[in-house]
């Protein structure tokens, strides 16, 4: 006599442990370096008492002490630019939003009048939103 054994049912489920492993060591290493992602050029900025800027995303424009220029568009954003690139750039802000806040950061240590020279710059160059950017009162570094 032949015995006749019926089909094997197919087990449908999914062991998802092995995914949630995964899923919490990506947890972990993103919390680990998202901190570290912070974009933008360190500067040690004077301290004034003001209002924050409800605008939308303004373009900064940085001048360290060394006398190097920064602009806070594109990729480059931590690659000192010259000042005909820097005009370039605005011009070209400019063209397709001309809105736009630029604001201008310059170290505390920077003369008050490479500061002024800038910011006649940024105007000639057409911007007619401009301010500047500093830090609370007794936030200092």
């Amino acid at each position: 006599m032949v015995r006749v054994r019926p089909p094997k049912k197919l087990m449908a489920d999914i062991n998802v442990v092995p995914y949630i492993d995964v899923m919490l060591v990506l947890l972990v290493v993103f919390m680990i370096t998202a901190p570290m992602m912070t974009q933008g050029i360190h500067v040690d900025l004077p301290q004034a008492n003001s209002d924050p800027i409800a605008e939308e995303e303004p373009v900064v424009v940085t001048l360290k002490k060394d006398g190097s220029y920064y602009i806070n568009v594109g990729e480059e954003q931590e690659t000192a630019t010259t000042k005909a690139a820097l005009q370039e750039n605005i011009r070209r802000i400019l063209k397709n939003a001309p809105e736009t806040l630029f604001l201008v950061e310059g170290d505390e240590q920077v003369p008050y009048g490479r500061i002024v020279m800038l910011m006649g710059f940024l105007q000639e160059a057409g911007v007619e939103k401009l301010g500047l950017v500093t830090e609370p009162v007794g936030e200092g570094n």
